[in-house]
């Protein structure tokens, strides 16, 4: 038997983040179709990460997306918002009242959409 290697084995979610950056930089143009997939079969065929790390070595390192300043919820919090306010106003117009009612209604829910992007930009809430 032949003695333990301080290689260390690759793991399946291994070849598929090495695999995964290949085809990202395939499609950015940096590599051509052949080495592409050359590097995609050697990616699957290796068994250790030092095998794996050769095939990305002369890639740059993939930028971080950045995360939205207005993330999902936020959006759909102000979609709401803007849809209650239309509906206040369209109901004001038909009403035929002479003092302009919707702005408690309309000045509460701004209140609302601001303090909702203020508790998300101290970071004090659990991502969804």
């Amino acid at each position: 038997m032949d003695a333990p290697s301080n290689r260390i084995r690759a793991g399946d979610q291994d070849r598929e983040r090495v695999a995964t950056r290949l085809q990202e930089a395939s499609g950015e143009g940096r590599l051509t179709l052949g080495e592409a997939e050359d590097r995609l079969a050697a990616a699957y065929a290796a068994t250790y990460v030092d095998e794996l790390s050769v095939l990305t070595r002369d890639l740059p390192e993939p930028t971080p997306p950045r995360p939205s300043r207005f993330p999902v919820p936020l959006r759909v919090h102000a979609v709401v918002v803007a849809v209650l306010s239309a509906l206040l106003i369209a109901r004001f117009a038909v009403s035929g009242a002479e003092f302009f009612w919707p702005v408690f209604p309309l000045f509460w829910l701004g209140v609302s959409l601001v303090a909702h992007a203020a508790v998300r930009a101290r970071g004090r809430v659990v991502p969804y």
